[in-house]
């Protein structure tokens, strides 16, 4: 671009770019380049194959966006190879994206699972379709984090008989309770310049909140909260440069489809962001035109309450300055759900002046098979949850969680494993640690962390008693600002920061599988040198983390 926001070989397009440099978070791009794919690994080839719903992102023939769902058959979704999917399945009659999937146009897809909080998302162009048939060509794809998506089951409906289309341009009475009591949304924006760009076309995302985060201030008016995420802003990016998106509302227990397409503004820092706590930015979205389908899609979807759990703080241990460990029980005294070391526990808390849980996931620290969980939380600054749990959630609190979830795990039992992490990114470590203490085989273990100091350092002593369980596991932790007394301790080993050459000075292991959790930049860096020494990509694993609060 001729502004010079644009970096070569950039994941990113200038308006993500301007995004990103107004809010001080450039430094994903280095991390972007890992995760950001012009074709589907075979896992996400998987995921996607699996799905028995798309949400589809494409514009009309006036160019409007629109979001909407395509369903179909069990395998209505092939991947034949790892750029293109093909999707057996069309936009029902009357819905706006009707015979808008023509070749050479842009698509967003987004493949979620409700159940289990995974998402994916894939952008590319369209394909020369067959008849029932329509070809995605991937330019991109990438996965995302699983925070405010609310967990639900599915089942298919044998005789499902949708309704007459209905078209407006103003919300009506039912359309306003819909939308006012919705929990998820999509959102379909896009921007395509002149030239060639894989960073160029239409995107799907999801978004989610507590009941009622969508507001309907006119019939001809929504707006809602944008939250913290993963500082892709691949949706806010869009806008910055062409405000015109579509909406999708899905009704869960009939099928129902709500479509909305219009212009949307970003209201970066005004007060009305004071009544959505924890909001990052406000987005007014002005309504063009609308499509309510009813019974659409042969789906319907039910929260998944049995997995909702009520547990009881039963310790509140402080690790650090600034990190604090939170162990719970099931508040009926019974067993908890088995969890994997390295997933995460999904909490809901209820926070005064609020009318509705609040939603978080935290990395579960605690070893396996105790019948208990235990978290280990950072104190954000302006972080609205780990400020409640850290200066108001005392033993004897009850709170809500759903079962464990999350595919950062150890899925080889022999192989040798190093575990390297940053900050509070040592928490999912901890548990792998326990699980790897506890084995009995003779692999080799690498425990590596950097942080800022003593005072700083959660779960130190945890570490070095848990490296002395079995042999075969290596301790190394750098400080990059020790403190005067640290030197006199023995909780560290080497000043600086954790980087490539030191891993390569600990570990001549390209066998080994690493799991790294920390700030994106940290990943990136450490990455590209384990990537530079020979080891290969399927033996990196990745958990990011940020200042979600």
């Amino acid at each position: 671009m001729s502004d010079g926001w644009n970096v070569p070989e950039s994941p990113f397009h200038v308006g993500e770019q301007k995004v990103q440099e107004r809010l001080s978070v450039r430094d994903i791009e280095d991390w972007a380049r890992k995760v950001v794919r012009p074709y589907l690994p075979d896992e996400h080839r998987a995921f996607h194959t699996a799905m028995p719903f798309l949400v589809v992102a494409a514009r009309d023939d006036q160019g409007r966006p629109w979001p909407t769902l395509l369903v179909g058959k069990e395998g209505f979704v092939t991947s034949p190879n790892a750029t293109s999917l093909l999707i057996g399945a069309k936009p029902v009659f009357g819905d706006a994206l009707e015979g808008a999937f023509t070749p050479g146009a842009d698509i967003g897809i987004l493949g979620i699972e409700l159940a289990t909080r995974r998402r994916n998302r894939v952008n590319g162009r369209v394909g020369e379709n067959g008849s029932d048939v329509i070809v995605c060509n991937v330019e991109q794809t990438f996965g995302n984090c699983p925070q405010y998506i609310r967990e639900r089951e599915w089942r298919r409906i044998v005789d499902n008989s949708p309704g007459t289309p209905i078209r407006g341009r103003r919300v009506t009475p039912s359309q306003r309770e819909w939308i006012g009591a919705a929990d998820t949304f999509f959102i379909a924006s896009g921007y395509r310049a002149e030239g060639e760009s894989p960073t160029f076309g239409m995107d799907a995302s999801h978004r989610g909140g507590d009941r009622g985060f969508v507001r309907v201030s006119s019939e001809t008016r929504l707006e809602f909260p944008d939250y913290a995420g993963n500082n892709h802003f691949n949706t806010i990016g869009n806008l910055v440069l062409d405000p015109r998106a579509g909406f999708l509302f899905v009704d869960f227990e009939t099928g129902s489809l709500l479509q909305l397409t219009g212009r949307a503004t970003v209201d970066w820092d005004s007060d009305a962001l004071s009544q959505f706590p924890g909001a990052r930015r406000l987005v007014t979205f002005d309504i063009e035109e609308i499509v309510e389908l009813p019974s659409a899609v042969p789906l319907r979807w039910e929260a998944d309450a049995e997995s909702v759990r009520s547990l009881r703080l039963i310790e509140k241990i402080p690790e650090s300055e600034d990190v604090t460990s939170f162990v719970f029980e099931a508040r009926d005294g019974g067993p908890l759900p088995s969890f994997e070391a390295g997933q995460h526990l999904p909490i809901e808390l209820s926070m005064p002046d609020l009318a509705e849980p609040v939603r978080r996931t935290y990395s579960l620290s605690s070893a396996l098979g105790d019948d208990r969980y235990r978290i280990s939380v950072k104190r954000e600054p302006h972080g609205l949850v780990s400020r409640h749990l850290h200066d108001h959630v005392e033993p004897g609190a009850i709170i809500d969680s759903r079962n464990p979830a999350g595919d950062f795990m150890m899925t080889c039992n022999k192989c040798p494993v190093a575990l390297v992490s940053a900050g509070v990114g040592v928490t999912p470590m901890v548990s792998m640690l326990h699980s790897l203490a506890a084995d009995d085989s003779e692999r080799r273990v690498w425990f590596v962390h950097g942080v800022r100091d003593g005072g700083h350092h959660p779960l130190a002593r945890e570490v070095h008693e848990l490296a002395t369980k079995r042999s075969g596991i290596q301790i190394h932790v750098a400080y990059s600002r020790p403190r005067a007394e640290d030197k006199i301790g023995i909780d560290y080993d080497s000043d600086g920061r954790v980087d490539g050459s030191l891993l390569a000075d600990l570990i001549d292991n390209v066998e080994a599988h690493y799991f790294l959790c920390g700030p994106t930049r940290f990943m990136a860096d450490i990455q590209t040198g384990l990537e530079q020494r020979g080891v290969p990509a399927e033996h990196i694993h990745t958990e990011s983390f940020g200042p979600v609060g």
